[in-house]
């Protein structure tokens, strides 16, 4: 079962992203509050969920949560501050979106740069271990996988509806075949161990 705090006597924000392993797209993250005594049935680390059961939890999350908010770093960006850096900058964006006062900062992982002057935890596989980092991490996928769907319509050789940006084979192949697209991260070295040539 998911802790319900780290510090019960502290307002906290989990924070967890989504595309962070991707070859296309935006890296996302969520940042959520929520209220005092809240136990959601079926909350757990967004990979372990199937898409359908992520969906129905986001709805739930959007509901029941005190504050939420989700936001992107765009391939462009992914390319001139690295990925890491990325990930972290979306959830400083999400956390500035949240309307209600917090005191401290669930993060899941192990690497943080400090937001303002809150205490922040890092901690490894935390959206199995806390219920914020995991509402956090199912509010980014969902968003993400949403956006990427959308994304699909303009670039549908990609198979982005399926694959949501990771390199699947078939992905793969059409980089090959077409080339990159604008939504392509250039740090994304695959050809390293494809030996294609991007």
């Amino acid at each position: 079962m998911l802790k319900p705090f780290f510090d019960g006597t502290l307002v906290e924000a989990g924070c967890d992203e989504a595309g962070r392993g991707c070859m296309a797209g935006p890296v996302t993250a969520a940042a959520v509050i929520l209220k005092p005594g809240t136990s959601i049935a079926g909350l757990n680390d967004s990979k372990k969920l199937t898409e359908h059961k992520r969906n129905i939890l986001a709805e739930i999350i959007r509901a029941e949560a005190m504050a939420w908010a989700v936001a992107m770093v765009s391939p462009e960006e992914i390319d001139k501050i690295n990925i890491l850096n990325a990930s972290i900058k979306a959830m400083h964006k999400a956390l500035d979106m949240l309307k209600v006062p917090f005191a401290l900062i669930l993060v899941d992982g192990n690497r943080f740069h400090p937001y303002e002057n809150l205490k922040h935890h890092c901690i490894i596989k935390g959206d199995g271990r806390y219920q914020s980092i995991a509402a956090a991490s199912i509010l980014a996928k969902t968003t993400r996988d949403a956006y990427m769907a959308v994304l699909h319509q303009s670039f549908p050789q990609y198979d982005w509806i399926n694959n949501k940006g990771y390199a699947t084979p078939k992905h793969i192949i059409a980089i090959d075949r077409y080339g990159r697209c604008p939504q392509h991260r250039k740090s994304f070295h695959l050809h390293r161990q494809l030996k294609l040539d991007f």
